[in-house]
């Protein structure tokens, strides 16, 4: 959904899944054998690396995502919960059985490998930000709403008041802004894709 809502959950179920990897996660990189040693009649146990250690498969973690995106905020908040995964050592899959657009796309972009079905939807690199605007409605019924701010631009574009052109020149940059964050998210995550030239708010279709 378009708030996010689902962020907490999938915090907690991270969370699991990273306590459980450390739980039974050997306490080095590499194997170890245990001798013996006196020293001053006492017993002392010496960790030693074993040189030729077992080959061990990576862990990995797989998510089946589907989402349109939303906020910035929830959805930026869901990204850096899978950017957990791989900060631990995992790899991560996700699979995308229809959309991931949008910040739905931003969450995918942390995976090391995104798998998805031939008609998926993918992409839609970009932000937009939708105010309806009742100001002339509310003129004509003699209603009227005070804003009391501290700052220039504390309050810019909103329902209740009629738009001028430096508010949305305001709201302009904003989101400019977010979309630059937007793109230096994908680049750091995904960096052999051309992140200027595909940020253009299309969608994609397939892998």
């Amino acid at each position: 959904d378009v708030n996010a809502s689902g962020v907490s959950r999938l915090r907690e179920e991270i969370t699991a899944i990273l306590t459980l990897t450390a739980e039974h996660s050997p306490q080095t990189n590499t194997s170890s054998t245990a001798q013996n040693a006196k020293d001053n009649n006492n017993s002392t146990t010496i960790l030693t690396a074993n040189p030729n250690p077992p080959n061990r498969h990576k862990d990995s973690v797989v998510v089946l995502l589907d989402s349109g995106g939303g906020t910035v905020t929830g959805y930026g908040l869901a990204a850096a919960q899978l950017s957990r995964i791989k900060a631990a050592g995992l790899e991560l899959t996700v699979c995308v059985d229809e959309v991931a657009a949008s910040g739905g796309y931003l969450m995918a972009a942390v995976a090391d490998r995104i798998i998805a079905s031939p008609f998926a939807l993918l992409g839609s690199i970009g932000v937009i930000a939708t105010i309806p605007n009742f100001s002339e409605r509310m003129e004509r019924e003699g209603v009227s709403v005070t804003d009391v701010t501290a700052g220039k631009y504390k309050r810019t574009l909103t329902p209740f008041k009629k738009p001028n052109e430096d508010d949305k020149q305001k709201m302009q940059e904003d989101i400019n802004n977010v979309l630059i964050v937007f793109k230096n998210f994908l680049k750091m995550n995904r960096p052999r894709m051309d992140v200027d030239e595909l940020a253009t708010g299309e969608v994609w279709y397939g892998p």
